[in-house]
């Protein structure tokens, strides 16, 4: 059994910090990072049939053309990631009553929206942006057992081609789920690498007081490279999803509307807009 300060419940019965019960949750799930971008999906639902927010975790459940759909606000960061997906993990494969894992298991299917900035000149603004694989430079998935699934080449030779300190923790890497990236792939959807962090500023390479690690740490991930599939874009989130949902047996994918292009310096006239073509897409693939 699962003890009470281990899995820890509200009164009502729900899940601690995204106080939701299993009932409300629908197989397929959208993530968001802001909780404002909830209801600019939700509003193309049919019906809504629950909503509940707590903290930063927005919740909403409705149909989108028959199909039941699932939007949740995650805030920012590989650590709130932790949070939503063992908590999404629990209503679904455990016994909230008895505290015991359930004999039958049951996947999610998890599509994040995120808006992000591109490492590439030629990934512009207002493109999207199909993480094949999450590269996490953040530290928190390696309080699990992730050798089995994270990509063991793949990490040595970004370790390699970037002279990356050890210091700052051995990056990892995780395949996507390859059943949503061919449900949701599309010719003007570009494919790579995304790189997780765990901050914004100096993770990121930005510098505005305090000087960093490496500040020629874009540049190098820029030029990184294996089998012929390049950096595309950075953001706080993704290579926490695919391997917290990989070791939970759930099928994860990230998308993103890129909204600024680091390499050229440019952001995007109408970030708005590429947001929505991400939506309108992803909705109607998931509802197919």
């Amino acid at each position: 059994m699962i003890g009470s300060s281990e899995l820890i419940l509200n009164p009502d019965g729900s899940v601690y910090h995204l106080n939701l019960k299993p009932e409300n949750i629908a197989k397929d799930i959208i993530f968001v990072g802001d909780q404002n971008r909830v209801e600019k999906i939700t509003k193309h639902f049919s019906h809504i049939e629950f909503s509940q927010q707590k903290r930063e975790f927005k919740t909403q459940t409705g149909i989108y053309k028959s199909k039941r759909i699932t939007v949740i606000s995650t805030g920012i960061g590989p650590d709130n990631i932790d949070i939503v997906m063992n908590e999404l993990d629990a209503l679904v494969n455990i016994d909230l009553e008895t505290r015991e894992v359930k004999e039958e298991l049951t996947s999610l299917n998890i599509v994040r929206f995120g808006t992000s900035g591109s490492l590439q000149p030629n990934i512009p603004c207002d493109s999207i942006v199909m993480s094949l694989y999450g590269l996490g430079l953040d530290n928190m998935l390696r309080s699990y057992c992730i050798d089995k699934i994270s990509e063991t080449a793949i990490e040595e030779a970004f370790i390699q081609q970037t002279d990356w300190d050890m210091q700052k923790g051995r990056p990892y890497v995780i395949k996507a789920s390859e059943t949503l990236e061919k449900k949701l792939e599309s010719d003007f959807i570009i494919k790579g690498f995304t790189g997780t962090t765990g901050g914004f500023y100096g993770p990121q390479g930005r510098i505005l007081r305090l000087a960093i690690q490496d500040p020629d740490l874009n540049n190098k991930m820029d030029k990184f490279e294996f089998g012929g599939i390049k950096m595309t874009n950075l953001e706080m989130e993704t290579a926490a999803i695919y391997g917290l949902g990989k070791l939970l047996g759930h099928q994860c994918l990230s998308l993103n509307a890129i909204i600024a292009n680091r390499a050229t310096g440019t952001f995007s006239e109408d970030p708005y807009k590429a947001v929505d073509m991400l939506i309108a897409h992803a909705l109607n693939k998931l509802a197919e």
